[in-house]
């Protein structure tokens, strides 16, 4: 098992969690994992989060220091030299890299993604005892890469249709043949594209003959230097510059089956039984949330590193701003928290409806307290040379975020509020 983070990074007046460890009930263990993603974040990633953001340029530095301190393989299992992380403590730490490089921690997402489908998520998803050990073996295979040698994972989704919100089957497709499959077609919004050693594609099985089915998605981890992989596109956006989220071509792509990074079927089962693996882009967004708030106390307290030491916070307005933001942020926090701690397979629809409204929350929610933030502080906040400008750009996006948007958040809550599994208006 890796060692968390060194004691040699850690800063003089450390950021108190976000959640903190008494009060949320988190273990030595886990408040351990979440310091040290915390320290790191706020003693190195922070200092580097500009220059990210500035050149589009993806924090390749961040992820050596990530693999140094064990962050690579929080989601392993222990067995395999991970740290053995659940659900709750890695979303935990990942808004606590959020908090301070919102374009690390959402790319960190798509690596640990790909650790945490095919380790804690998969072990509760029904298999025969071969299958089960045939995924055991090749698992091993990729979690090894990530703790020796640091290799990155990504998580390319989206195609520009139905198929990353799971309305329909995956364009991308895999044709069997012999020892694997070739793979053809394209992911858009790839984050990591050019800088991840292994693509972890959601693709679909076509066998001759055969139409396409969401029953036959694939998750198969190919190689970025694999004949027939390329990047294509610029990436210049609004926000979340640093992800370097670039157009991913497949062009008969040989991938081998020891690749496959779940078994035949059981990402469809996960999609239906596990439907948290897909609230795992919005740890992000409750560290940009707190970011801001933490930017506006600073600031108005004249504390904020860059700035005169001008204090702000008499008057009525800027503490009733403060206040109407905190009230936002605990919300944010105590749904989400809610949602991550009873991630797990089978959830009653209950849990499906918090989970949902607890994504739109985080997403929409982070975006609310950075504009208030901006508002609040003043012309000041607008300059790139402060870190509010690259926070509120950055939660911007976070509603836009497949596989669940606000918009569709808020039509799957309505319509499951609504009725019940079956019922129609016939």
């Amino acid at each position: 098992m890796q060692s968390p983070i060194s004691p040699a990074v850690a800063v003089a007046m450390p950021d108190a969690p976000i959640f903190d460890p008494r009060a949320f009930r988190l273990g030595d263990e886990q408040a351990a994992i979440i310091a040290a993603a915390r320290q790191l974040g706020q003693a190195v990633f922070a200092g580097r989060a500009a220059e990210y953001d500035r050149n589009a340029k993806f924090p390749t530095e961040n992820y050596k220091d990530l693999h140094r301190a064990g962050l690579l393989g929080i989601a392993i299992p222990k067995k395999h030299g991970g740290l053995g992380a659940d659900y709750q403590t890695y979303a935990i730490a990942a808004a606590e890299i959020g908090r301070y490089c919102g374009a690390t921690a959402l790319t960190w997402n798509m690596h640990v993604c790909s650790t945490l489908w095919s380790g804690p998520l998969t072990d509760d998803l029904d298999m025969d005892a071969a299958t089960r050990a045939e995924h055991e073996a090749r698992r091993a295979a990729h979690y090894r890469r990530i703790v020796e040698d640091g290799a990155i994972y990504s998580q390319p989704f989206s195609e520009g249709g139905a198929a990353a919100a799971g309305g329909v089957a995956f364009g991308t497709e895999a044709k069997p043949t012999k020892g694997g499959w070739i793979v053809n077609g394209k992911k858009i919004f790839a984050s990591l594209s050019g800088h991840a050693d292994y693509y972890g594609v959601l693709c679909t099985e076509i066998a001759e003959g055969e139409k396409a089915s969401r029953r036959n998605t694939l998750y198969l981890a190919i190689p970025a230097k694999a004949d027939g992989v390329s990047v294509v596109g610029d990436w210049d956006p609004l926000g979340m510059r640093g992800t370097v989220s670039r157009t991913l071509i497949f062009k008969d792509v040989f991938v081998p089956e020891d690749a496959a990074l779940m078994p035949r079927g059981v990402y469809f089962q996960a999609a239906m039984r596990w439907p948290h693996m897909f609230l795992t882009l919005s740890p992000t967004y409750v560290g940009l949330a707190q970011a801001a708030y933490d930017f506006t106390v600073r600031y108005l307290r004249g504390e904020m590193p860059g700035t005169p030491p001008v204090k702000r916070r008499m008057y009525p307005t800027k503490q009733i701003a403060v206040a109407q933001m905190q009230i936002k942020l605990e919300q944010v926090k105590a749904i989400w928290f809610q949602a991550v701690t009873e991630a797990g397979p089978n959830p009653s629809k209950e849990q499906v409806l918090r989970a949902y409204a607890a994504q739109y929350s985080a997403m929409e929610g982070a975006s609310e307290i950075a504009t208030l933030a901006i508002r609040t502080c003043g012309g000041q906040a607008m300059l790139k040379s402060l870190a509010l400008e690259r926070i509120y750009r950055d939660s911007r996006c976070g509603s836009l975020m497949l596989p669940w948007t606000a918009e569709l958040c808020l039509d799957r809550i309505g319509r499951e509020a609504l009725y019940e599994s079956g019922e129609t208006d016939d």
